[in-house]
């Protein structure tokens, strides 16, 4: 009788690494959060940002781009905290997301971690609490809890 082929630890170890996803952490107030590296297109340091008239307190301005205007949006505003001042610790995660380009303005970006199925668990129900829509899942990496964000609800 022929046993089953079996999968050797390297194959089994490949294919845990393909189910992973990588993120990219970073620190608004005092919570970690994480977005698909995916959609990060890069990472900026202090850079200026011209403030626009009319736009929702979450929207701090826009900012030149290599020629391109990218829109930035405070985090911290956006996720219903105070305003934060810009300084050169703050940093601009420039993501694409829907074929627009879009500045978060964040307090640190921490790493990239890689986050297997089994760490992601889908979100609280907390009912129609403001921000519930921006949260995609929790992810648990070593003792750290994730809040992974929905980018086409944040750009909302």
């Amino acid at each position: 009788m022929n046993a089953a082929p079996s999968m050797n630890d390297s194959a089994m170890g490949q294919q845990v690494a393909a189910d992973t996803r990588q993120f990219l952490s970073f620190r608004v107030g005092g919570e970690e959060y994480a977005i698909d590296i995916l959609a990060v297109q890069e990472i900026r340091g202090h850079t200026a940002i011209t403030a626009l008239p009319q736009t929702p307190p979450w929207v701090r301005g826009a900012m030149n781009l290599r020629g391109i205007i990218v829109p930035v949006f405070d985090m911290q505003q956006r996720f219903g905290g105070g305003v934060v001042e810009y300084n050169r610790f703050s940093v601009i995660i420039v993501v694409a997301v829907g074929g627009r380009n879009v500045g978060l303005l964040v307090d640190a970006v921490n790493d990239v971690i890689d986050l297997a199925p089994s760490s992601i668990e889908p979100p609280p129900d907390v009912g129609a609490a403001a921000g519930a829509s921006f949260v995609q899942g929790l992810g648990r990496h070593q003792d750290r809890l994730l809040i992974l964000l929905d980018l086409k609800q944040v750009m909302a």
